[in-house]
């Protein structure tokens, strides 16, 4: 595996490139052209100055989160085929400067959903949180608001201002589209898109939906096992993959987190690797990434990585705000150091004590 950071770019992140280069074992960066709408092509020039920004400070792009999926897509809405083929745009643009690796997600109108982006922890440090009572007694046009006083001053990824002025509009477009519906138009999606991954050998790796069930009634589809192996089943190439975060899947307490790793063997091409702390099943809170803190069990988790051959990026996910840092909710710099050191740790006593 390659342990990597997600960075959101020079213009956006508080955490600056030399300061990931200083993360013991980080090696590459998960960035993105974060300025850009779903939609737009990404043009070889951006793509490659990106490129260059990274390298010039002694790191690589080893892939990108994420191009986002336009909302017509996953709706199947009429202009989805000049919309895939922008994306197609892309993905050749990307194969052309040599990256090869692309998260994204099909969520319906919200990329993940929290009721907290500071919730205060017995240590004294901040963390992302959720309670489905807290979504209950909202609607969807106020969750923007419940929650962006603890932005920091930041754009938080999926819930941009553009998108969420049409979130009213966007319910009343689905409310005909159920998790069939939903399931065919991610098919329909990864069919178009397979040629230009296989000419440009690009992984396409899925990001599971966050929490792992219905939110304000909208369908989410990469929920769990069932799920997953049914998606890479439709589209059975290689390249149709997925993004293996913990956290995400681990929203839902009936997911045996290394027993979906290791059903998923060649699928895998990317891994976030974060824990949780359930209060109650419907009440979690970003923990430090350490087994002990939260209630997952990270070794694992990790573990069943390196079982079925895992070779990708990794990174870890949504820390805590320590030490007095501000930053992105969930992207600041010192507790993802931490968990990146952590989870290189974890790695390290396992290929050890599996060559003894």
């Amino acid at each position: 595996m390659e342990m990597t950071l997600r960075w959101y770019g020079s213009k956006f992140d508080t955490v600056t490139l030399s300061q990931i280069r200083q993360i013991p074992g980080v090696t590459g960066v998960i960035t993105t052209l974060y300025d850009t709408k779903p939609g737009e092509v990404w043009s070889r020039e951006r793509i490659r100055a990106m490129k260059e920004e990274v390298e010039a400070a002694g790191l690589h792009v080893a892939g990108i989160e994420s191009v986002n999926v336009h909302e017509n897509i996953k709706l199947g809405l009429p202009d989805r085929d000049a919309l895939i083929d922008n994306y197609i745009e892309t993905l050749k643009n990307l194969g052309e400067e040599d990256i090869h690796l692309v998260c994204y997600n099909f969520m319906p109108v919200f990329d993940w959903t929290r009721t907290e982006l500071a919730r205060m922890r017995p240590d004294g440090s901040t963390v992302l949180a959720y309670t489905q009572e807290a979504v209950d007694a909202l609607v969807p046009e106020e969750m923007f608001a419940s929650i962006s006083g603890d932005m920091n001053g930041t754009v938080m990824p999926g819930w941009e201002p553009d998108r969420l002025e049409h979130v009213k509009e966007l319910f009343e477009l689905y409310k005909d589209v159920d998790s069939e519906k939903l399931f065919a138009n991610l098919e329909y999606f990864l069919n178009r898109i397979m040629p230009v991954c296989d000419q440009y050998d690009i992984n396409m790796a899925i990001h599971p939906d966050d929490p792992a069930w219905p939110v304000f009634g909208l369908p989410r589809i990469i929920t769990c096992k069932e799920n997953i192996l049914r998606m890479v089943k439709m589209v059975d190439n290689p390249h149709n993959g997925v993004t293996f975060c913990s956290g995400s899947y681990g929203t839902n307490l009936k997911n045996d987190l290394p027993d979906m790793i290791r059903s998923l063997k060649g699928r895998i091409h990317f891994a976030h690797v974060r824990n949780l702390k359930f209060n109650t099943p419907t009440d979690f809170e970003e923990a430090a990434h350490l087994s002990s803190d939260g209630s997952f069990d990270m070794y694992e988790i990790v573990k069943a990585l390196y079982d079925i051959g895992f070779d990708g990026p990794i990174r870890p996910d949504h820390g805590r705000m320590i030490w007095g840092e501000v930053a992105m909710p969930g992207y600041g710099l010192y507790d993802r150091a931490l968990g990146a050191a952590y989870i290189n740790g974890l790695w390290e006593a396992i290929v050890k004590s599996q060559k003894k």
